[in-house]
């Protein structure tokens, strides 16, 4: 990681902080929600080290990259806007994506909207659905998880603690940690978003609603570009709602034609938990296109 540069760059009317090591063939890497780039720290020095150019920005509202405080700042058309900045900013015709949660999600809009700026994409946790035509997303959602799931929340509910008590302190703190995440890179998280505040986590799912009415994909709309899907069997959000039956059935490969599907060992945060394999999946996918 001590290889790791970082720069603001402005793209599409605001700042975006990156992270990036490497020379060769521009890697994009989106992060999710509640992240980061740091996210991505085992992939960055791992695929730079193969010969490829690794971007991680900080997302549109996260970490040291530009809040805009308005939720209708948050559609799709921004986030893709955003993305495209950063390839015209490298001079760049094309890149590979890497998507994981609400980057996931960014990344196949991206494929949707611009299909000819991506050579190839690998998603992680969040599959691709087409539009519901009677459904807006997070209602969606919603009436699936009840209003108790933290986007039923978080379209109404700004986490204010009761008087006299700091956020931090009114928030349940889990009495143990994974494995895979040490107290050290905790601190990276929890430093970073005492430091820039949380303005981009909540405005992403308040703007789910506007981005189904604006941009939502049309039913029956389908992903063109070669993609590697990637997803843990024991992701809360592959367990539930059909989510694996629909992975494993035709419709996602009806929906996405050049599609390869990687179940792994593993929960949602699978680049962490499972870097080494993720990382290697990765390149995998990478080395099956041709050097120009």
């Amino acid at each position: 990681m001590n290889d790791v540069t970082h720069q603001r760059i402005k793209t599409n009317g605001i700042w975006l902080h990156i992270a990036e090591q490497g020379t060769g063939p521009l890697v994009l890497l989106l992060h999710g929600f509640p992240d980061i780039w740091y996210s991505w720290r085992h992939q960055i020095p791992f695929l730079a080290n193969h010969g490829y150019h690794v971007v991680a920005p900080d997302l549109r509202g996260y970490g040291d990259s530009d809040s805009p405080l308005s939720p209708s700042s948050y559609t799709f058309m921004h986030l893709v806007g955003d993305i495209i900045g950063l390839l015209d900013h490298f001079g760049e015709q094309q890149a590979f994506v890497v998507g994981h949660d609400w980057g996931a999600v960014i990344a196949w809009h991206l494929c949707l909207f611009r299909p000819e700026r991506v050579k190839g994409l690998i998603n992680i946790s969040v599959p691709y659905f087409d539009r519901n035509p009677k459904a807006k997303y997070a209602d969606a959602l919603i009436r699936t998880y009840g209003d108790g799931f933290y986007i039923s929340q978080f379209q109404t509910d700004n986490l204010i603690a009761p008087p006299g008590v700091e956020i931090i302190d009114y928030l349940q703190t889990p009495s143990w940690i994974p494995p895979w995440i040490t107290e050290e890179e905790i601190q990276v998280y929890a430093d970073k978003f005492q430091e820039s505040g949380f303005t981009g986590g909540f405005n992403y799912y308040r703007a789910m609603n506007w981005n189904w009415e604006l941009t939502a994909p049309w039913q029956g709309s389908k992903i063109l570009v070669p993609v590697k899907f990637l997803v843990g069997d024991k992701d809360l959000g592959f367990e539930n709602a059909g989510v694996r039956e629909y992975v494993q059935g035709d419709t996602f490969r009806s929906l996405v034609p050049n599609l390869e599907v990687v179940i792994l060992d593993g929960h949602h945060f699978l680049q962490q938990e499972k870097h080494q394999e993720v990382s290697q999946e990765i390149l995998s996918f990478l080395r099956k296109f041709p050097a120009e």
